[in-house]
């Protein structure tokens, strides 16, 4: 059945489009098809990745990871070190923590011309972790405990690190935000539920530029259609090559490849295609000699389902167990990806130095309907005449939820549903908008049993925000974190504690196992496959580069050339 229904997208996607001569873009002007709408470009607020793939566009932080694995700076002069004596370790009570020395680039501005200085770090921390401000991973600024400015130089500032952790210079999403436009509204506002978020001028005035201090500026913001973007000419780096950047949200995946076709957009984000549709289109593009280059690259995201495990039914780790069990999931990548995606046994990928499928270590379920059939018998749930299971006069039956538009989570949602069934377990689809689905329905935990989407990070990154008990969102943490299925493992909790101040990498990689080890047993989320980063990209685009982690591949737009 999966066969027949990834083909007929296939077919669908290309009806009726013959190969045109279209102009091929220049620098005057690249638009970019998106099939997601961002939900803010408040950088501490954003949680979705179309909000990041815009955001680093407009945004930079202190230190960047490469495509290639390595962490370098990016608005900071260097990054402090052990080693050099600019960063180190010190008793303070009897506490081990870090004190590092940061100097912004002294041609670090902002749109409107103002320097980047420490302040805008301290005032993006102190709104950061408000109670009162929802953000996706608050342990990302509570980390820093204090930050000093050094009196005879703005741009030169003391972080305080709250412990002694060996991963403290990858402040990845530690973004400032420009203290003489936010901090008045924070002030006026901050003391409210939510407050700031709904008047920051990220979302009042989106369009003022001293919002933004990367090599582009927003120009323009018209909801459910495009954001326009600008040169920034007080970049600290080199101006773009290329003036006007049009991201254009396109949520119907399916209509992607005919907007290409007819000139609407030039090329396609890693936030566009899926992926059957991305084979047949490279297939095209040969046989056609369009003038486009697809790209597959292996990443570190993971598609997976998170379980809600307030639910009565999703309590049972018995029942949990027996949802994977069902899933046949190496018959979905080979039917979906031509087997080109990789089945996921846990939510560190193969490109994680920390990644094992040692079964001594980790629990892998393998597709066994008859263990399925078992465990939701010894959880009480019967089959019935119907061909469902029910316990107590209750149908085993759960909602399901992911993207609205995206045809590759909803094939996969056909398929599970499909699977499900024939192990007795109803399953209902009930789709959203990305906007929604991330910004209310995750973002608040209103979802009820089942949701399907993905997780994007970088190699050997902390799973804290995921998987640790402090991080499930609730009304008196502001609704931050992101452990959106609320699993509470004290072990796990003491690993991840201990993983932050570990300076061994070997060490450091027992306690990560350790943590896989919990997570593969105790099922709190169903693992799926690992995502490759797909984009399409015209002929003449030079030097585009995908990087398969959260940095994008926006974050070096500045070095983009169409001629």
């Amino acid at each position: 059945m999966l066969n027949k229904l990834a083909k007929g997208l296939m077919l669908v996607a290309g009806v009726g489009f013959t190969s045109q001569a279209l102009a091929a873009p220049s620098n005057n002007e690249l638009k970019i098809g998106i099939s997601q709408e961002f939900e803010t470009m408040n950088p501490l607020i954003m949680t979705m990745s179309a909000s990041a793939y815009m955001y680093r566009l407009v945004g930079r932080s202190l230190v960047n990871l490469t495509p290639e694995g390595k962490w370098v700076a990016q608005l900071a002069k260097e990054i402090p070190s052990l080693d050099k004596g600019t960063a180190k370790i010190v008793d303070d009570g009897g506490k081990k923590k870090v004190v590092a020395t940061w100097e912004i680039l002294e041609s670090a501005k902002w749109g409107d011309g103002k320097p980047v200085i420490c302040q805008d770090f301290i005032t993006a921390h102190t709104i950061a972790t408000s109670n009162n401000v929802s953000v996706g991973e608050k342990e990302n600024w509570t980390q820093v405990e204090k930050i000093d400015i050094d009196p005879k130089n703005p741009k030169k500032c003391t972080f305080k690190y709250d412990k002694a952790k060996w991963d403290f210079y990858q402040l990845a999403q530690f973004f400032p935000v420009p203290t003489h436009i936010e901090k008045p509204v924070f002030d006026k506002y901050g003391k409210q539920k939510e407050g700031y978020e709904k008047n920051s001028n990220y979302v009042r005035n989106a369009t003022n530029p001293g919002l933004y201090n990367g090599p582009y500026v927003i120009s323009e913001v018209k909801l459910g259609s495009h954001v326009a973007f600008a040169p920034n000419p007080h970049f600290y780096g080199k101006q773009p090559q290329i003036k006007k950047i049009i991201v254009k949200l396109i949520p119907n995946t399916g209509t992607m490849e005919a907007n290409l076709r007819s000139g609407t957009i030039d090329m396609i984000s890693t936030l566009g295609l899926d992926f059957d549709q991305a084979l047949a289109f490279e297939k095209k593009a040969k046989t056609e000699n369009l003038p486009y280059d697809v790209h597959f690259v292996p990443s570190v995201t993971y598609e997976h389902i998170d379980l809600k495990l307030d639910n009565p039914i999703l309590k049972d780790v018995r029942v949990r167990k027996a949802l994977l069990y069902s899933i046949n999931r190496d018959d979905l990548v080979k039917a979906l990806f031509e087997g080109k995606q990789q089945v996921a046994i846990h939510n560190l990928s193969p490109k994680d130095p920390w990644f094992t499928a040692d079964p001594k270590v980790v629990t892998v379920y393998r597709y066994s309907k008859r263990e399925a059939g078992k465990l939701l018998d010894e959880a009480g749930w019967k089959m019935g005449a119907d061909g469902y299971r029910a316990k107590d006069g209750k149908r085993l039956s759960l909602v399901f939820q992911t993207t609205a538009g995206n045809k590759t989570r909803e094939l996969v949602q056909v398929y599970l549903q499909n699977q499900w069934k024939q192990a007795g377990i109803e399953v209902l689809v009930k789709n959203e908008p990305a906007r929604v689905f991330f910004a209310e329905t995750m973002t608040k935990r209103k979802f009820d049993g089942l949701a399907l989407f993905a997780w994007v990070s970088s190699p050997e990154n902390s799973p804290r925000s995921t998987v640790s008990s402090k991080a499930i969102p609730n009304n008196s943490n502001g609704w931050s974190g992101q452990n959106f299925h609320g699993w509470a493992n004290p072990a796990v909790d003491k690993n991840l504690d201990a993983l932050d101040v570990e300076f061994n990498p070997q060490k450091r990689v027992t306690l990560v196992h350790d943590i896989l080890k919990a997570y593969t047993m105790d099922v709190p989320v169903l693992p799926l496959y690992y995502r490759s980063d797909i984009s399409v990209t015209p002929k003449n685009l030079k030097n585009y580069k995908m990087s398969g982690h959260q940095f994008y591949e926006t974050n070096n737009v500045e070095d983009w050339s169409l001629n």
